[in-house]
């Protein structure tokens, strides 16, 4: 059972705004696949967690990567944060849109392919 998860919400919503975030979408991999990656980093400080993706053999890792990148840009340069400071608060990954390919079948049938695409978001936050 969640404690004060509507106070938890609220804040969170009001605190939004700043926290530096980055989002890559229509990614063409699964989001399941890219979750087994994301489950890695989260909670980590940005350089543990840089160093985590650039040694995982994982093809989540590299589209993750460059994300991470983007979000430590954002939090630098649009809102003065200092890098040592950052983790990795929130990270998630969202089902995108499946296009759906179609294979030909013995005796004329066919059987549908779905290519999965998945929207990953990355939330830093400052260590207090």
């Amino acid at each position: 059972m969640a404690l004060r998860s509507k106070e938890k919400a609220a804040e969170r919503r009001e605190n939004a705004e700043k926290r530096p975030h980055a989002t890559a979408k229509y990614i063409r991999i699964s989001s399941r696949k890219v979750k087994v990656v994301i489950d890695l980093i989260r909670g980590k400080s940005v350089d543990e967690a840089e160093a985590i993706l650039m040694y995982t053999p994982k093809a989540a890792s590299e589209p993750t990567l460059k994300l991470l990148r983007s979000a430590i840009a954002n939090a630098e340069n649009n809102l003065d944060m200092d890098r040592e400071t950052l983790y990795v608060a929130e990270v998630f990954a969202n089902q995108g849109p499946t296009l759906r390919r179609y294979r030909p079948r013995s005796r004329g049938s066919a059987s549908r392919i779905r290519k999965r695409t998945s929207h990953i978001t990355i939330i830093l936050d400052e260590k207090k």
